[in-house]
């Protein structure tokens, strides 16, 4: 069975995105067969690894919309190796589906996603709905990236309120990776104490090396191409690789 790790903030802007488009494209580049799963509805992942996504394209969604569809039946190559991606449709209501909060665990279980993939990485929305309890029900693990602001750690509390009745209940296997701080400045007195706060309420420990600010992150989904392609000498590109060795270490070396 492929290693589930999901991305999630109750905040929105805190980063999901770009950090489930990134880590994906770096564990791919160590070697690691990755499907990249996106349940948010804005459809950015696509963007990120340059797949334009049409009104007949299979989604993420459709396993919410109909008992017939099939989450293998949406997967779609990109020109990355050993990196694949299943779409978010644009089009879907958030809070509209079928209730089932195991359906993605189910269709993760597929053997054609179990032989062909070494990890899954969700990439989740913001709002408490049946698709985030799906992501939470099916992984076994949670990042959590946040920018150092008062408004996202607000988020990352909330979540951990979820988490909390999760892992004590329906999913107990389910582990926290980290906390990730995004847009990470050390010299900025409000991002020290933001990151000050989390590490009193979560541990040391928790908080993961961060991503720095770096344009070229933009300028990277703007050419559909991750950072690890895009700009492989940039400063992003060389947080995201220390973040894919941190995350191997805890996931598969601990």
């Amino acid at each position: 069975m492929p290693t589930t790790l999901v991305v999630s903030n109750r905040k929105g802007g805190a980063g999901k995105t770009t950090v489930s488009v990134n880590l994906a494209a770096a564990l791919a580049a160590l070697g690691r067969r990755v499907l990249l799963v996106d349940l948010d509805s804005q459809s950015h992942c696509a963007m990120g690894v340059g797949i334009k996504v049409g009104k007949t394209t299979p989604t993420s969604h459709d396993l919410f919309r109909s008992q017939e569809a099939r989450l293998a039946a949406a997967i779609l190559p990109t020109a990355f190796p050993n990196l694949a991606l299943v779409p978010a449709d644009p089009l879907f209501e958030h809070g509209s589906g079928r209730r089932d909060e195991g359906l993605l665990a189910q269709a993760l279980a597929e053997e054609e996603i179990t032989t062909a993939f070494d990890v899954v990485i969700l990439d989740t929305p913001p709002s408490l709905d049946i698709l985030l309890l799906n992501a939470l029900m099916a992984a076994d693990w949670v990042l959590v990236p946040y920018v150092p602001h008062p408004l996202s750690f607000e988020g990352v509390r909330q979540l951990t309120r979820v988490l909390f009745k999760i892992i004590s209940g329906p999913n107990q296997g389910l582990k926290l990776a980290g906390f990730l701080p995004m847009m990470a400045a050390e010299h900025i007195r409000q991002h020290r104490a933001v990151n000050s706060d989390v590490a009193r309420q979560f541990g040391d420990l928790r908080i993961l090396p961060g991503i720095r600010n770096d344009i070229r992150l933009a300028e990277s989904f703007g050419a559909g191409k991750p950072i690890h392609y895009y700009a492989p000498q940039s400063r992003a590109a060389e947080d995201f690789a220390i973040l894919a060795a941190v995350i191997t270490e805890k996931v598969w070396n601990s």
